[in-house]
């Protein structure tokens, strides 16, 4: 059997494999990857996982509905800051 992949590559590999067609990432709960990380990490908490993964730069977390979207870094939407948005359209 081939060795074990450690968090960073399951997690980078579970992006690219499981997201659907048109789109850069996954959502966690709908695409099967918290259960999958549960069962290949021996029910380790894929929550704890991913958001150390994302303090480190590895991965970009984006909440939405029911969960969360996992990216890769290169591959995640921008996202412009909302208080420097809201400001501009104040005029501020």
């Amino acid at each position: 059997m081939a060795e074990k992949l450690n968090h960073e590559e399951f997690i980078k590999k579970a992006i690219v494999s499981l997201r659907k067609e048109g789109y850069k990432g996954i959502h966690t709960v709908y695409s099967g990857f918290n259960t999958a990380f549960k069962k290949y990490f021996d029910g380790e908490d894929p929550i704890k996982v991913t958001n150390q993964l994302a303090t480190e730069g590895k991965i970009v977390i984006r909440p939405v509905k029911g969960g969360v979207m996992l990216y890769l870094p290169e591959e995640a939407p921008k996202t412009a800051n909302a208080g420097d948005e809201a400001l501009k359209k104040m005029g501020l």
